[in-house]
């Protein structure tokens, strides 16, 4: 059966998950613009074949010229991947606005600039495939998180607004909920909290620094590959469902989320880091 699909954009391809999804994607034969700021960490993808654009998300003259160079050499694309994002963690107290505008920038107003500069070839052409890389961070909440879930849980309702709005031209919007991936988020997470060393929440970020270390020095996570596979199972589905979670722990958070209350989820949360 001939591929409905023929050009796919993946963000945040330089590493991780975002890389495995554009080599699956190449692979299959698919036209595959990789997108990141180190456009250095993405030599492999060329030598397989992929157009390397260098894109800052949170910059809108990077977003607008890389949607001008796909525009002028294909029309746009078939399948957007927003997959480039991060995770800022500290106290709400302690956390500048700034760094939590940044945080926004990143996880959801660039992913949604580039989108609103690409959906109009998609509808062009009657078709389209947006696929919006949340986290169960989205469903949930952990202490010291609340700027990083507050963009996750926006990108769900956004993406689910969006979903409503693009359906009558063709285009579908799926969200996939990655749980604990070995991509050196736990590692790099690390150097984000904004804790004061000597302020009220230096003991509760000292312990879920402990936290981090240890998921990171004994490899827990499953490989970026699960979600690449469920990228690539989205994309050859003729009616994929709205969500898909994949990953350590993902489904099992999710499921005792929607079972228990609030408050018991909550002291199921905070014991993991007392």
């Amino acid at each position: 059966m001939a591929q409905k699909y023929k050009t796919a954009l993946v963000t945040g391809a330089s590493s991780g998950m975002g890389k495995d999804m554009a080599q699956r994607l190449l692979r299959k034969g698919y036209t595959v613009y990789a997108a990141a700021r180190s456009a250095d960490q993405m030599a492999d993808l060329a030598a397989d074949g992929a157009i390397i654009l260098p894109m800052d998300i949170s910059k809108g003259e990077e977003i607008e010229a890389a949607v001008a160079r796909i525009l002028a050499d294909h029309g746009g694309v078939d399948i957007l991947i927003n997959n480039a994002g991060y995770g800022q963690y500290g106290p709400v107290e302690d956390t500048p606005i700034d760094t939590a505008r940044y945080q926004f920038e990143v996880n959801l107003f660039g992913l949604a600039h580039l989108t609103q500069l690409l959906i109009p070839a998609m509808r062009d052409n009657g078709k389209g495939l947006i696929i919006n890389i949340s986290s169960i961070g989205g469903k949930i909440f952990t202490p010291l998180g609340a700027w990083y879930h507050a963009t996750k849980h926006a990108l769900e309702g956004w993406s689910d607004c969006l979903r409503l709005e693009l359906k009558p031209f063709g285009i579908d919007v799926v969200i996939i909920e990655p749980g604990l991936i070995n991509t050196g988020f736990a590692s790099a997470l690390g150097d984000r909290f904004a804790a004061r060393p000597d302020g009220p929440y230096a003991e509760l970020a000292a312990k879920a620094t402990k936290v981090l270390e240890d998921a990171q020095a004994t490899g827990r996570g499953s490989a970026p590959g699960v979600i690449g596979k469920l990228v690539m199972r989205v994309v050859r589905a003729r009616n994929p469902r709205t969500r898909y979670a994949g990953g350590e722990a993902a489904k099992l958070l999710l499921v005792l989320r929607w079972l228990i209350s609030d408050r018991m989820f909550e002291r199921l949360i905070v014991s993991q880091v007392s």
